[in-house]
């Protein structure tokens, strides 16, 4: 298999797999963290690495290395025809991971998919049919539909994040520190904060739109993160994908090892007291563009620039918690009326909403 952020949760978990499993890895891609790259290919011995930092290439321990400079489209093709047909995880982080989705397919890769933005801002130009998802959600609702039955609604459910029951008001000056003490999981910085304003869960909504090509979708607060994902049919009938949190499993199961045990089943007992409820959408402001994000989906480019940029100066203390939602709403206002209709015009209407919120609310 290919991995397009090796370094980072996913793509450690999925090398902890390939080591447990005797899986081949052909080819490593990271952003900068060249110490842990150099390590991963003295154990795994990839023909191919990238790495994104050009400064950082000449350290990369390897003889055919691949940066920004000489294109993340040459290193997949270099990639393809090293190892054509290879399983290719793609957890890069951002807007940078669209093109290499995009690429891969093209290519013929089989694409495991955790990089939300590939789906969030560009899955109109995605054949999501070829797509595997890396999401515990999303691999929750791809296993519950193996037996093809008429679906009536699809549902997801959110932990509440950070901020869950905290008095409102107080909200508008939480800190990082607190933003990023996320209940049930860990994950990086960006999505730990995504998950404290529902902007995550805003997203894998329209990820699943994606995916299964469903616009009765609906997300629910269950606190402990032990149900992921429901499915109401058409019959009257409801199921539901039950684990542990852990994101092995939906990455043994994208990269072709479903059915092995790779966590300890869930002591159903721990499932006393489970509740879903709705999402408080005083709490939650950005969530409330639920239904509107489904309508229009290409927005999503939109929210996803002004998300990615404010909650960057969130994280940068340069701004206040309350100013997340406010950058997103702002955002929208002034170029939801853009066309949207290419991968060039979704580039382009990145760029400029991402300038947008660096002058307003961060310069």
């Amino acid at each position: 298999m290919i991995i397009l952020g090796s370094s980072g949760s996913i793509g450690t978990n999925a090398l902890n797999l390939a080591r447990q499993y005797g899986l081949k890895v052909n080819a490593l891609a990271c952003k900068s963290s060249v110490k842990v790259l150099n390590s991963q290919i003295a154990e795994f011995a990839p023909k191919l690495v990238y790495i994104d930092d050009d400064s950082l290439k000449a350290q990369v321990d390897h003889k055919f290395v691949f940066s920004k400079k000489d294109g993340i489209e040459n290193f997949l093709k270099a990639c393809d025809e090293s190892s054509h047909g290879d399983r290719l995880i793609n957890a890069f982080v951002g807007f940078d991971g669209l093109l290499p989705s995009v690429i891969a397919l093209r290519l013929g890769f089989d694409l495991a998919l955790a990089n939300k933005e590939s789906l969030v801002a560009g899955g109109q130009f995605l054949d999501c049919s070829k797509i595997t998802p890396i999401d515990s959600e999303h691999f929750g609702l791809k296993f519950l539909l193996k037996e093809q039955v008429q679906i009536n609604r699809l549902i997801i459910t959110a932990s509440g994040g950070a901020f869950y029951g905290r008095d409102i008001s107080s909200l508008a000056k939480a800190s990082v520190e607190d933003a990023l003490k996320h209940p049930n999981w860990s994950m990086g910085a960006k999505i730990t904060i995504d998950s404290a304003t529902m902007v995550n869960k805003l997203f894998e909504i329209i990820e699943a739109f994606w995916l299964y090509r469903c616009q009765n979708i609906e997300a629910y607060i269950e606190r402990r993160s032990l149900i992921h994902a429901l499915i109401e049919f058409s019959d009257g009938s409801t199921t539901a994908h039950i684990s542990n949190p852990d994101m092995k499993l939906a990455i043994a199961h994208a990269i072709g090892l479903g059915g092995k045990r790779v966590i300890e089943n869930l002591d159903i007992t721990k499932l006393q007291n489970i509740s879903l409820e709705p999402i408080d959408l005083e709490r939650y402001k950005a969530f409330s563009l639920k239904d509107e994000l489904l309508q229009n989906p290409q927005i999503g480019a939109i929210i996803n620039a002004a998300n990615d940029e404010i909650v960057a100066g969130f994280l940068g203390k340069r701004v206040q918690f309350s100013a997340i939602s406010d950058a997103i709403f702002d955002a929208l206002d002034k170029f939801g009326s853009d066309k949207i209709d290419s991968l060039e015009s979704v580039i382009d209407i990145n760029q400029k909403v991402r300038e947008y919120i660096k002058s307003r609310y961060i310069a």
